[in-house]
């Protein structure tokens, strides 16, 4: 399994299409066995293809702060289950999705309330 963090400064980024780069971890038996990074492509995480790309490296799951509901729907279309509410260092933040410690917030980003709606803020 491959687990993706929107990452800046080794922390979680609270906004999924503003950070800096993913850390995906790619974990076996619920151990971190590799850690990589992906570039982000800056912008509105709804519009900006970072989902298919995430997909395609195989990522299935993402740790992350806050995001709009344009960029929850398309992570979902592709396949990618979103776990709102995260913050710390990546690498606890993932240890503790792996121990079940980590749920869903089910808060978005109040800023991204239309579908459409990416304010840079």
């Amino acid at each position: 399994m491959k687990i993706a963090v929107p990452t800046r400064d080794g922390v979680v980024d609270n906004h999924f299409g503003h950070c800096d780069h993913y850390t995906i971890f790619t974990i076996e038996d619920k151990t971190i066995v590799r850690t990589e990074t992906l570039p982000s492509p800056q912008g509105c995480g709804c519009k900006s293809g970072i989902a298919q790309d995430l997909q395609q490296l195989g990522v299935e799951v993402m740790l992350a702060g806050s995001m709009g509901e344009g960029a929850l729907r398309k992570l979902t279309e592709h396949g990618i289950k979103v776990v709102r509410g995260c913050s710390d260092d990546v690498e606890s933040v993932v240890k503790g999705y792996l121990t079940g410690f980590i749920l869903d917030s089910g808060k978005g980003c109040e800023a991204h309330d239309g579908e459409h709606n990416c304010p840079h803020h």
